[in-house]
């Protein structure tokens, strides 16, 4: 009987150290205090969710650049993700894990190799798309599992959105010590680089091998950050995905400070608020309410003469970019699908009329590179003038810009993978495209995040570009052992086709970039 109580006790002990051994493993000491962590859905990850990584920006703090974040006592459990920023439900694909929409919403993801911590590892912090104005860093298809398993620490974070973090107005620019407003989701991600920068040696990560990364809006703030001289010495690498700060006629642009003041008035009169002060009383939910009702204004980056001194393309055409390696690049059909699902179909004459209605004198000009001699051709090239104008052209010019200046490397994509189309995403007679944010489940390696008929082929396209993001993130250069020659985007202009059997092949309609680089371009001139 003794000998059974011995057996028992020793098989407790044991269980009790194995338990303390996990949870140890599972905190890690950050400035603030002790976090404990998850283990992730795979077991050789550990996840901290919900980590605040500034204060929240709420009563007097809204609409001011993020503070630091308030210590705890005890050990705070990282379970959970943080709620996400104020927003509309604008876009019927995200889906997220959190609770709900909150002002209290600057709130970090931390995704580790396990057993953590490890030492040295590279980091990837990644912008959540969304067009300023809605998303979340716990979104499924930015999970850093498959990173992590792949040996870099990822990092997601949610930003200030819309209104609540791009307005400017009068009376903020008087009250900040730069004499500049609007920027504060620039700002939190900047504050969240910090952070990084000062923490992330306790989940293993180096802080100096941090890339930045992000698709669509997350993307275009990365060509903001690279720009930004707040952000100098925070990262090493860059990665976008579609998008990019770069044509002020176009989707994302930035706003010059006196204009996006003009905006910030215009919906301060529009919610009754007479002042800045009566502003910030307002609930949060009042706030979102007019500025749904804002019809024509859109709060986006803004060029505020702090976090960006000038418009990117004095930027970088000066080389006073931060020189970092950059590989970037878009989807072979971001909007088509819009263009081809369309009640009425694009014919060559009714293609001809809308050249004419956007480019004007320059119509002819626009139909010697988007031909339509055929209704099928016109279909064709109205998809491509669609891409192209919505989030190509823009990023494209930022490649070019920084492959010309940026004293680092610089590699172009393009993803081709025609991806399975959902039920309720289904257009007739098209199987599939590379439509906008498409890759996404690609890179993170997280296909089953979405409801789609993957084939073995999408599988072993989804490893090949996890594989080639991944060593980018390690080593600025995405080529490795096993993969096809990803060739840096010099002279040559080689572009790397993304798909089930990645190539590269030489840049293709140039002749369709540098046309509305000389039209924008004209354009901004008048």
């Amino acid at each position: 009987m003794w000998r059974l109580f011995d057996v028992a006790l020793r098989c407790a002990c044991l269980l009790g150290c194995a338990v303390a051994v996990a949870a140890a493993a599972d905190q890690v000491k950050v400035e603030g205090g002790v976090l404990e962590g998850i283990a992730g859905a795979d077991s050789a990850v550990r996840v901290f969710e919900g980590v605040p990584f500034a204060a929240p920006p709420v009563g007097a703090l809204r609409w001011q650049a993020p503070q630091p974040p308030a210590a705890w006592s005890g050990v705070r459990k990282a379970d959970q993700f943080g709620a996400r920023c104020y927003q509309a439900g604008l876009f019927s694909d995200m889906i997220f894990r959190d609770k709900g929409i909150s002002e209290d919403c600057l709130y970090l993801n931390v995704w580790t190799p396990a057993p953590a911590p490890r030492k040295g590892l590279p980091v990837l912090v990644y912008f959540h798309g969304g067009g300023f104005a809605a998303g979340s860093g716990d979104e499924p298809r930015y999970d850093g599992t498959n990173f992590a398993k792949l040996g870099v620490v990822v990092v997601t974070i949610n930003y200030r959105l819309g209104v609540f973090g791009f307005c400017s107005h009068p009376e903020l620019t008087a009250e900040s010590p730069h004499k500049a407003s609007g920027n504060y989701g620039l700002l939190d991600m900047i504050a969240a680089l910090q952070w990084v920068q000062r923490n992330i040696a306790a989940f293993g990560g180096d802080p100096a091998q941090v890339t930045i990364g992000g698709e669509s809006a997350g993307s275009a703030a990365v060509s903001t950050l690279v720009a930004s001289p707040l952000a100098a010495g925070l990262f090493r690498g860059a990665i976008g995905e579609s998008g990019a700060v770069f044509n002020s006629n176009g989707v994302l642009g930035a706003t010059p400070l006196d204009q996006a003041e003009k905006m910030g008035a215009q919906f301060a009169t529009a919610a009754g608020a007479k002042s800045l002060a009566e502003l910030r009383a307002l609930s949060a939910e009042d706030v979102l309410k007019v500025y749904g009702k804002g019809g024509p204004m859109r709060f986006g980056p803004t060029l505020d003469g702090y976090f960006l001194p000038a418009d990117l393309a004095t930027i970088y055409s000066a080389g006073k970019q931060n020189h970092v390696a950059l590989l970037a690049g878009w989807n072979a059909d971001e909007v088509r699908g819009s263009v081809l699902g369309a009640k009425e179909k694009t014919t060559a004459a009714s293609f001809a009329g809308m050249l004419k209605a956007r480019f004007g004198d320059k119509a002819g000009d626009a139909a010697k590179v988007y031909a339509a001699s055929t209704d099928e051709d016109a279909l064709a090239s109205a998809g491509d003038l669609a891409s192209d104008t919505f989030i190509v052209y823009c990023t494209w010019k930022w490649i070019e810009m920084h492959a010309a200046t940026g004293q680092a490397p610089a590699y172009r994509f393009r993803f081709d993978r025609a991806v399975p189309l959902p039920g309720d995403m289904h257009i007739a007679g098209v199987p599939g495209l590379a439509g906008h944010s498409w890759e996404l489940e690609y890179v993170f390696g997280a296909l089953d995040s979405k409801k789609a008929a993957w084939g073995p082929e999408d599988r072993k396209a989804s490893a090949q570009i996890a594989a080639y993001f991944a060593n980018f993130i390690k080593t600025t250069n995405p080529n490795g052992a096993g993969l096809p020659e990803w060739p840096a985007f010099g002279k040559t202009h080689e572009v790397m086709h993304l798909d089930a059997a990645s190539h590269a092949a030489p840049e293709e309609h140039r002749d369709r970039y540098e046309f509305l680089d000389g039209f924008f371009a004209g354009a901004a001139k008048k």
